[in-house]
């Protein structure tokens, strides 16, 4: 069951990279595609207030960190383009669910938590008619409907929750008014969770890995942008509070978290300027992997491009240079363990994606984007090397080489580069910065200071002067930049 879990995460995931980044359909197709993976191929549920579980034949109940922050992310994507509200739920049930079930006091993210309780698995999770019926009163009938549930069950005389009717139906069945369901819907899982809550927890996996924090560190920043507090949504350009670009149109609650994680990494995971791999109860393992490098790299420049806080720029900077002198083959690529780990007959070097993507895929992609921000050519040489090992596999067996592809996108495709300015204490960027933000750019990476930029921000914002006192954008690719624009309007079109 473990493998058919990991496979079915692993595919899933190569269909967002595949769509949302290679772009192959309209949106349309891509709704179709996504829907048909979760709810027919794959048979993906949503659980009440805790996350997507992969439902094969049968019910398996742990919690992963990684399956989370791959899949939030892949949901994330799917709401940029086709607007389903469904899709948005989705990743905020699950960010919210890391946010109280999988975090630690001091920012970092657990690993897992256990499918069993009191010896049984499972039994957190699974419900009883008599309790349903318990619980929700008058509502039962309601939620019975919603979720199909029936005296038999669906697991071993229990039924775990599965949705049976979408709102439309329900609507219909209750009459009631579309809009009146979900929030309906809302108060009868309020009502279960906190019946739940008095049951015997399962077991977490409390320690901290480098990798698996790094992914779910690039998931929560990415949403903390795209996912925006509704007030601050709706508000009109003139409430805005004018500020620094610290302050970009962001959702406070994920990118706290985003935050938090990334100074626990930079801290407790990386003591006296080591990265290591594992940390719990305040005490590190010795080892080091690539995919913890490339990781946190990728998280931390999520990160950099929603507050623009140069400290996480030169962080993944930084790492990725430590990456390159512990881990690069002069034969293309990287190997997985460190020259300075443990000495083995020959260093693994793995370079196909399996439940995570690999260490090679996520540090070719890392040296990409960092090398968009910085025109420095030997991180893309390094990339493009590593390409070159893996594409006549990923022609053969895409689905095995998914962040490859996502990669080979990026390497290929005519990224935009975007820098913005602004004078400090003067006009905010944000607008600019929304207009950015406002739709799935896979291929964009975005800088923004006030003017000039400090010494240790990306290249990509040196020599960009003001336009007439006012908030610019300069759209570039292969840093090669055109005229410089201060409207919506004109930044909208060069996008």
């Amino acid at each position: 069951m473990i493998f058919q879990q990991h496979t079915c995460v692993k595919d899933l995931f190569v269909y967002s990279q595949s769509i949302c980044q290679l772009r192959w359909s309209l949106n349309l197709q891509v709704s179709q595609i996504l829907s048909e993976s979760s709810d027919h191929n794959y048979r993906l549920i949503t659980v009440l207030k805790t996350q997507l579980r992969l439902y094969d034949w049968v019910h398996h109940y742990e919690k992963m960190l990684y399956d989370n922050a791959l899949l939030a992310r892949v949901y994330l994507h799917a709401w940029q383009i086709t607007g389903d509200p469904f899709f948005k739920r989705v990743v905020t049930e699950t960010l919210d669910f890391i946010a109280r079930e999988m975090t630690h006091p001091n920012g970092g993210f657990y690993s897992s938590l256990d499918a069993d309780s009191e010896h049984e698995e499972g039994k957190f999770y699974a419900w009883a008619l008599d309790e349903i019926r318990a619980t929700l009163k008058d509502d039962s009938d309601f939620f019975e409907a919603a979720y199909g549930i029936s005296p038999r069950g669906n697991w071993e005389g229990k039924t775990v929750l599965q949705r049976a009717l979408d709102d439309s139906s329900l609507a219909a069945r209750f009459k009631l008014d579309a809009e009146a369901v979900p929030p309906k819907l809302a108060d009868c899982h309020s009502k279960l969770l906190a019946a739940r809550a008095t049951r015997v927890r399962p077991d977490t996996d409390d320690k901290a890995l480098t990798s698996w924090n790094g992914l779910m560190l690039a998931t929560m920043a990415e949403a903390s942008r795209v996912i925006e507090n509704e007030a601050k949504r709706l508000a009109s350009p003139n409430e805005e509070i004018a500020s620094s670009l610290k302050n970009a149109p962001r959702n406070d609650m994920y990118y706290k978290l985003a935050t938090r994680n990334a100074e626990f990494l930079l801290s407790n995971l990386r003591p006296n300027g080591k990265l290591r791999h594992s940390w719990r109860d305040g005490k590190t393992t010795d080892e080091v992997f690539l995919e913890d490098y490339a990781a946190l790299i990728l998280g931390l420049l999520e990160l950099y491009q929603t507050d623009f806080d140069e400290k996480w720029f030169s962080s993944a900077n930084e790492l990725a240079d430590e990456m390159i002198g512990l881990f690069d083959d002069p034969a293309g690529g990287f190997f997985d363990t460190s020259k300075h780990g443990e000495a083995l007959l020959v260093r693994p070097k793995d370079a196909q994606d399996n439940a995570t993507p690999s260490g090679n895929a996520l540090a070719c992609e890392a040296l990409l984007k960092l090398a968009a921000f910085t025109d420095e050519g030997k991180y893309r040489d390094l990339a493009e090397k590593s390409l070159g090992l893996v594409v006549g596999m990923a022609v053969r067996y895409p689905t095995a080489f998914g962040r490859w592809l996502s990669a080979a996108d990026f390497a290929l495709g005519k990224v935009k580069q975007v820098a913005i300015v602004s004078e400090a204490g003067g006009e905010d960027a944000s607008q600019l910065i929304r207009v950015v933000r406002s739709a799935r750019r896979p291929n964009v990476v975005i800088a923004a200071s006030a003017y000039p930029p400090p010494n240790n921000a990306p290249a990509l914002l040196k020599d960009r002067p003001l336009k007439n006192g006012q908030a610019t954008a300069y759209v570039c690719e292969g840093f090669v930049c055109k005229n410089p624009v201060t409207s919506i309007a004109e930044l909208k079109e060069l996008l």
